[in-house]
């Protein structure tokens, strides 16, 4: 079940909440192996995907139908540890604010924890009081912590989780 964490962060003199869409799983492989499994957006993420996701500043399209199109940019890659995406556009038919998404970051932190590897997935940006939280925090939670981490795990991700 995905998790939403609240972190509160300084802006100036005010305190502002950050509600982002975080969920966290762990697995049973290296840092390296879950790193790889994320960069294969194509094993994990269903829908139409154009492009290329494995270097800094490469760009990819993501297209589910007429419903969701973004275009993403590695904004941060760092081996075994951390992947950034930057949401450059967003067209999201099924709410009135139709580029909600665009500006905000998806990002991936891979920790080592002892004998396991920490996979922590934020939607920066994603934040309850967007119209489509609700449905995109669903569609999040399914593809990261079932498509992804079954990729990771067993080799083989379930990218259609959502049709």
């Amino acid at each position: 079940m995905p998790t939403n964490n609240t972190r509160v962060q300084e802006q100036g003199s005010t305190n502002v909440k950050d509600q982002s869409f975080t969920t966290t799983f762990s697995v049973d492989k290296t840092p390296k192996q879950v790193f790889d499994a994320i960069n294969n957006v194509r094993g994990w993420w269903g829908g139409q995907f154009e492009g290329s996701a494995h270097k800094l500043g490469d760009e990819f399209t993501y297209r589910y139908g007429d419903l969701h199109y973004s275009k993403q940019r590695i904004t941060e890659l760092i081996p075994g540890k951390r992947v950034v995406w930057l949401v450059t556009e967003a067209n999201l038919d099924f709410v009135e604010d139709k580029s909600e998404w665009k500006g905000t970051k998806i990002t991936f932190d891979i920790a080592d924890k002892g004998d396991k590897t920490e996979v922590r997935f934020t939607h920066v940006g994603l934040v309850p009081d967007y119209e489509c939280y609700g449905a995109c925090s669903s569609a999040w939670g399914s593809y990261v912590k079932t498509s992804l981490r079954s990729l990771i795990t067993t080799g083989k991700g379930q990218p259609d989780i959502n049709d």
